[in-house]
């Protein structure tokens, strides 16, 4: 955080705030991710420091988080500059000196309203800092108490979690080499390949990241590869790949050895999946870009495939809190939109599936009308599909998680991202 001689103690750089108000402006457009808007606006003003472009971040993003909350105390038509004043005021509870030099007479004077200010009732959406759509639909699973606090654990910056390469590395010998280089790491408390790093350090150029020991991927992520469960020798598909996190996780459980297909229809997604294959030290990965799910090259593997990951394209609502612009950009359109696509995908994954073979449908979503509802369907509609038990797969593999039939993961509860995730079985003689 940059200072001056005359910035207090705590404060920031007049210079630091026109930075990140500018950011935030970029970001509250809602046109882009935010992800994608802070890279190019740091890739734009190449001369913010390592740690400049860290604050900036960090704020832009807990403004995201609690931008209802900010908004009651400054106004529904309040700036981008009104709401970091907002929040630095309430949400960092800066001392009024803190803001001389950043802000006029006047705005200091606005400032101290707002911390005096006192917010009467609120809707649950509002406790919640949540769009009122999001809330009335989480409410289909949770009471009201179970949403205020699921929201309270999406409001909370995530953890940086690794994945330790098991074709190149034990856990342990991976926490060992972390703590020599004075890095804070606690081994993962489900997954047994998961690391769990106390601070965000930068690893691009660790010399573990660069021969592909570790990734990065979030503990609750690495479950949905547990309940895959390839074996050496499988042929395994990952039908919605992407950029190929669970990818490599399931290349690296099955040795490299059998052969796995990496689907996805975007060519610049699995573009970037081929340089981590050769750091992951990966051979058995074939990366296919298809158009769509029921893509004429799909024909071919009908009824041959071992295992058959579905992580279906989805609301991403359980990422919020690596992603809280996605609770104000998503809708209620785009989200039943998304559920007839999952349904389609599902039912075109299947068919891949041989009879015996396991097939996993999985989301980063809270919502039941993109999990179950989903799962519910298919099953009513696949018959030759049985339901197996997520938490006895985990347990086969020493994972303790009491989550039922299906996998529900919680920020919560688990200190991961939201996940679900459903485990089937084609019956061998259907």
């Amino acid at each position: 955080m940059k200072k001056t001689e005359k910035t207090p103690e705590g404060a920031v750089s007049r210079a630091l705030f026109i930075q990140a108000t500018q950011a935030l402006g970029a970001v509250l457009a809602f046109e882009f991710p935010a992800d994608a808007v802070l890279s190019r606006y740091f890739r734009d003003n190449r001369e913010l420091g390592h740690r400049d472009r860290g604050f900036i971040a960090e704020t832009v993003y807990a403004v995201l988080r609690r931008l209802r909350w900010l908004r009651r105390l400054a106004g529904d038509k309040a700036t981008p500059r009104e709401l970091l004043l907002a929040w630095f005021a309430r949400g960092e509870g800066w001392p009024m000196r803190n803001f001389e030099g950043l802000a006029s007479a006047t705005e200091r004077d606005w400032v101290a309203g707002v911390k005096a200010a006192e917010l009467g009732e609120a809707s649950l959406a509002e406790r919640a800092d949540l769009p009122d759509w999001l809330a009335e639909r989480l409410m289909n699973g949770f009471d009201e108490a179970g949403v205020l606090a699921l929201a309270q654990g999406l409001n909370r910056a995530a953890p940086l979690d690794l994945r330790a390469n098991v074709l190149k590395i034990e856990r342990d010998a991976l926490l060992a080499r972390l703590r020599e280089d004075r890095i804070g790491a606690e081994p993962g408390a489900l997954s047994p390949q998961a690391v769990r790093l106390s601070g965000k350090p930068a690893l691009q150029k660790h010399p573990l990241f660069l021969d592909g020991s570790f990734e990065v991927q979030d503990e609750g992520s690495q479950l949905l590869g547990l309940l895959v469960q390839p074996k050496r020798g499988e042929l395994v598909v990952d039908f919605c790949a992407g950029a190929g996190g669970k990818t490599l996780q399931l290349g690296a459980m099955m040795r490299s050895t059998g052969r796995l297909y990496a689907f996805d229809v975007s060519e610049k997604r699995l573009a970037k999946l081929k340089p981590r294959m050769a750091r992951a030290g990966l051979s058995n990965v074939h990366p296919v870009l298809i158009a769509h799910e029921n893509d004429a090259k799909l024909k071919r593997m009908a009824g041959k495939a071992d295992r058959v990951l579905v992580d279906a394209p989805c609301s991403g609502l359980g990422t919020l809190r690596r992603n809280p612009d996605l609770k104000w950009r998503q809708s209620p359109a785009a989200v039943d939109e998304m559920v007839a696509k999952q349904g389609a995908i599902l039912a075109a994954a299947a068919r891949l599936v041989r009879p015996g073979g396991r097939l996993v449908y999985a989301t980063c979503s809270l919502l039941a009308e993109e999990n179950d509802a989903v799962v519910d369907a298919f099953l009513e509609a696949h018959p030759q599909f049985r339901p197996v038990s997520a938490e006895g797969v985990l347990e086969k593999q020493g994972v303790s998680l009491e989550t039922g039939e299906r996998l529900r993961l919680l920020p919560h509860r688990h200190d991961t991202d939201g996940f679900f995730a459903a485990v089937m079985e084609r019956v061998a003689n259907a």
